[in-house]
């Protein structure tokens, strides 16, 4: 018996890091996941666990996400993972990247709650769970600026449903976790003038001496999809 048997999840960003760790995570405790991603070809390597079905989706385009919702009969548990972070203070950063970064990491949030937000109230039970960040309203971050403000928001909307829909059965969380060794954060380091020192910049942040791992995320993201966690 897994943790998670019989329970439909789907999930953004999956292709790798959190999203990735997460998917196979669900998919060993007998959950049913349906792991989406833009990258098609970096979905494929899900495709031989037992349990994940992938899907090509981009969580910006509302046609695609009311499409994909037509086609499930059920969902019980909803990860929003999909986000992207920029470097650099408010001075650094230009109205592109507020518009990219809040439309990825905060309205995309909104157009997959809203759209299976309604699938859930009619089975009167559902789990959504969201991905924020320490950079956020918990603290502050040294050229986190749009970033953490994105997450800050992803935070007051969490609460929000949380409070909107409780008492129907739904529960709505997030996760805050620190600096996590992902794909993406390599190829943030690695991208910086001096990879080197950027690397070292991070682990000296780290009061453990060492980076999260995806797959740690992913214990997390478990319990929070189970039953034992009560309404």
């Amino acid at each position: 018996m897994g943790r998670l048997d019989g329970k439909v999840i789907l999930l953004s960003a999956a292709a790798q890091g959190i999203g990735q760790a997460a998917a196979i995570a669900f998919a060993k405790e007998g959950a049913k996941v349906i792991a989406t991603d833009i990258n098609e070809e970096k979905l494929k390597a899900l495709e031989s666990y037992k349990g994940i079905q992938t899907r090509v989706l981009d969580v910006t385009k509302k046609e695609q996400i009311e499409q994909l919702c037509q086609e499930l009969d059920r969902i019980d548990v909803l990860f929003n993972v999909a986000g992207f972070v920029h470097h650099g203070s408010i001075l650094d950063c230009e109205e592109k990247d507020w518009d990219f970064t809040m439309n990825l990491n905060v309205r995309s949030m909104y157009l997959m709650i809203k759209t299976f937000l309604p699938k859930m109230l009619a089975q009167k039970s559902g789990n959504i769970i969201n991905m924020s960040s320490v950079a956020s309203s918990i603290k502050g971050v040294v050229n986190r600026c749009v970033y953490s403000t994105s997450k800050a928001a992803v935070i007051g909307l969490t609460k929000s449903v949380a409070a909107d829909f409780i008492e129907q059965g739904i529960r709505c969380n997030c996760i805050c976790p620190g600096t996590v060794d992902t794909p993406s954060l390599r190829e943030r380091i690695q991208a910086r003038p001096n990879p080197e020192q950027a690397l070292k910049d991070f682990f000296a942040r780290q009061k453990t001496g060492r980076m999260a791992t995806a797959e740690e995320v992913a214990h997390l993201c478990v319990y929070l999809a189970s039953d034992e966690v009560s309404p």
